[in-house]
């Protein structure tokens, strides 16, 4: 069942995509481009709600940053939160990362049920991944995205929920937070934000330029405008003039800040020893990706001087079995390669391997500002120095 469904999601993939033709192709992309047209609509109609306070944003009374983007994944957002989480924390913020949690597990039912007989308020409280002191949970019960964010910011509380205002609720009573950083959640409008900071991918700025499911947008293009801050993602130091230029027609005031994602070192998956990049110079490698644009990781590895000779690809998010990362190090070695190379997202969700017969490591990175620094300050003062604001409405 479960190589069905992988098999029929790449095949939608690849449809949205364009990269299938014939005539089954044709009928499913005509399928897609109805239902696309009907949740065009619905996001419009849901967004005129809350323009006219029909549906009302809770407000929590504390400050809240959204950190996302118009499109599904690939602009590299993790990273940018992540420096973001440090930047306001260093600035005297006590900042909690709220998430959904994407494609984690829940708790089992029993374990639910008993926290409620025990007294729990909730029958499926938050899941704290972190509450600031040691991690809770392991990668399949929290996500990807925030137990990686959570083994990185060790000092800084992660909590998953789909309802971000239950676990914004939680943050600030259970682990004393006063400043909430949204993963994901230009479109969360159920919670008041402050700020809205929206990443776009250089390379794919708008997507498909469609919208979902016919193509990879969230929300049409038009919706930029309601960013504070636009941060270019994926930069290599070349003009980005063009983009900016067609930025502006959907948001005239945002600040923009260009940024690059720049590799660290490597670390070893298991015994995590660091080697320097300049270990990848001359070196064949093996790469093993799941996440939503390969090809920049890959094209990241052969930069750094590496000459790649296998390259394996799953489906974002997908979970690693032992048997698949075994077959793909026969293979490596087979072609006499030097070490397999992964992300550090895809890290989080490798299982425990008895033997490593090519040594796996992931590549470490961090976001670099790369042109109007002064802005990413700025906006950070203007979160952990705010103007005095009117007492919010009690939230409960």
């Amino acid at each position: 069942m479960r190589e069905w469904l992988e098999s029929f999601e790449q095949f939608a993939i690849d449809v949205i995509l364009d990269r299938r033709t014939g005539k089954r192709a044709a009928v499913f992309r005509f399928f897609l481009g109805i239902l696309s047209k009907v949740y065009g609509w619905l996001v419009d109609f849901r967004l005129w709600l809350y323009r006219n306070r029909i549906l009302r944003e809770r407000n929590l009374g504390c400050l809240v940053v959204s950190i996302g983007n118009l499109t599904v994944g690939g602009t590299g957002k993790t990273p940018v939160v992540e420096k973001f989480a440090r930047s306001l924390q260093d600035g005297g913020r006590r900042v909690a990362i709220l998430s959904r949690g994407y494609k984690s597990v829940k708790k089992p039912l029993l374990q639910r049920i008993i926290g409620k007989i025990q007294g729990k308020n909730e029958i499926n409280p938050p899941r704290v991944v972190s509450d600031g002191r040691q991690l809770l949970l392991d990668s399949r019960t929290a996500g990807d995205e925030p137990y990686m964010l959570a083994a990185n910011l060790k000092d800084i509380p992660v909590v998953v929920d789909k309802d971000r205002v239950k676990s914004g609720k939680h943050a600030i009573s259970e682990l004393n937070c006063d400043t909430l950083l949204l993963d994901d959640g230009l479109q969360y409008l159920k919670l008041r934000h402050r700020l809205d900071i929206v990443l776009v991918d250089r390379w794919q700025p708008f997507g498909t330029e469609k919208l979902l499911p016919r193509g990879t947008l969230r929300e049409p293009a038009k919706n930029l405008k309601r960013a504070s801050y636009i941060f270019i993602t994926k930069c290599n130091g070349e003009p980005n003039d063009e983009l900016k230029e067609r930025i502006r027609k959907y948001n005239r005031t945002a600040e923009i800040i260009e940024c690059e994602h720049r590799p660290l070192h490597l670390q070893h998956i298991e015994s995590r020893e660091t080697l320097p990049l300049s270990e990848l110079q001359n070196k064949r490698v093996g790469t093993i990706s799941a996440i939503a644009v390969p090809e920049s990781f890959e094209q990241g590895i052969r930069k750094l001087g590496a000459n790649l000779v296998a390259t394996k690809r799953f489906l974002d998010h997908h979970r690693f079995t032992e048997q698949e990362i075994l077959t793909f190090i026969n293979c490596c070695v087979e072609s006499e390669v030097d070490m397999i190379v992964t992300t550090e997202k895809d890290s989080v969700r490798f299982p425990r391997l008895g033997r490593l017969d090519v040594p796996i490591y992931f590549l470490r990175v961090e976001i670099g500002i790369l042109s109007n620094e002064e802005s990413f300050d700025e906006c950070v003062n203007r979160i952990c120095q705010p103007r005095p604001i009117v007492p919010a409405r009690r939230f409960f």
